[in-house]
């Protein structure tokens, strides 16, 4: 089969599209006829090394697919031939990436596609739209009523944390740049703040009052000073992005307003909270309420110059969707 991988960890370069003997299913495992493929930041993150996690050579780079069921084994309920489905967590902790004509996926981490849904815009969303909802619900605890603060709320990550915590009946701050703003509201935002304004933290305090319950910095800036200063009593900090980033933590402050920091990456997520994200992506999959704001379909040939588009920072707000059939 035709494949995006790699022999050996290091930069986009390494990256080979090429032949690969195609995955082996076991018993609790669906082969899946791949139709599209996502790049994140994170596939760049286990490409170069930077997240560590058991890799196996050669190795198919990618996470996310959407495709058609092969074949299913005996001990995996549930899934039949024909079948659309949709995964999220391949391409690390052992397990071969997505950027295949074929993939191997275990019955604990695939999920039926609704009818009717794009496979490209559904894989678009699947990844950032695990992420958010993770930091909202699962590490968050966000609750109805609650005021969330979303940095980078124009992003991939960013949209869908508004589009979740809007849909939850929480009350959402938005920080973007200007040229963002319109969007951010599109989604529901009731406030939405330049990032770049030097009076930040006061618009902010203006905006929320009583405080921010749960704030979530996707652009991996993690200034934990304002995020302290303008939290609320037993508001919540997540930090979700900005793997190299070393912020001074307030500790004072902090503890004084019963606050809290929590980490994640989605990749340490159990199969448990993967589906349970997954049943609310489906949701708002759907109902069209959860789609990217712009798609590039490509070729599975062009994964090694989208992760140096990643890695450049070149895809504000875009997202790359790698077709196998098209290479």
């Amino acid at each position: 089969m035709r494949a995006a991988f790699i022999e050996e960890l290091g930069p986009a370069e390494n990256i080979r599209y090429g032949d690969m003997a195609p995955p082996v299913p076991g018993p609790t495992d669906v082969l899946v006829e791949v139709e599209a493929v996502s790049v994140n930041p994170v596939d760049t993150f286990v490409r170069s090394g930077l997240f560590r996690t058991p890799v196996d050579f050669p190795f198919a780079v990618s996470r996310d697919l959407v495709g058609t069921v092969v074949s299913a084994g005996a001990g995996a309920a549930g899934f039949a031939a024909g079948d659309r489905v949709w995964c999220n967590s391949l391409g690390h902790g052992g397990r071969q990436g997505a950027a295949a004509e074929l993939a191997v996926v275990p019955v604990d981490r695939l999920y039926h596609l609704p009818p009717g849904v794009d496979a490209a815009e559904a894989v678009a969303v699947v990844h950032p739209a695990g992420t958010a909802y993770l930091a909202l619900f699962t590490h968050g605890r966000v609750r109805p009523g609650e005021t969330v603060l979303v940095a980078g709320a124009a992003g991939n990550v960013g949209s869908a944390l508004v589009t979740m915590a809007v849909e939850a009946g929480a009350r959402v701050i938005a920080t973007a740049a200007a040229r963002d703003a319109e969007y951010c509201r599109s989604l529901g935002a009731a406030e939405v703040l330049d990032y770049k304004d030097p009076a930040l933290a006061p618009r902010i305090r203006g905006a929320a009052p009583q405080g921010i319950d749960v704030h979530i910095d996707t652009s991996g800036t993690n200034d934990l000073t304002t995020a302290v200063e303008v939290l609320a009593h037993r508001g919540r900090i997540v930090l979700l992005a900005g793997a190299r980033s070393r912020p001074v933590l307030p500790a004072g402050p902090l503890y004084m307003k019963d606050g809290a920091v929590v980490g994640f990456v989605i990749s340490h997520a159990g199969t448990a909270e993967l589906a349970e994200a997954a049943a609310a992506i489906n949701r708002l999959l759907a109902n069209g309420r959860l789609r990217a704001r712009s798609i590039e379909r490509a070729p599975l040939s062009d994964a090694a110059r989208t992760h140096r588009r990643i890695e450049a920072g070149e895809l504000h707000g875009s997202r790359v969707v790698l077709l196998p059939k098209e290479s």
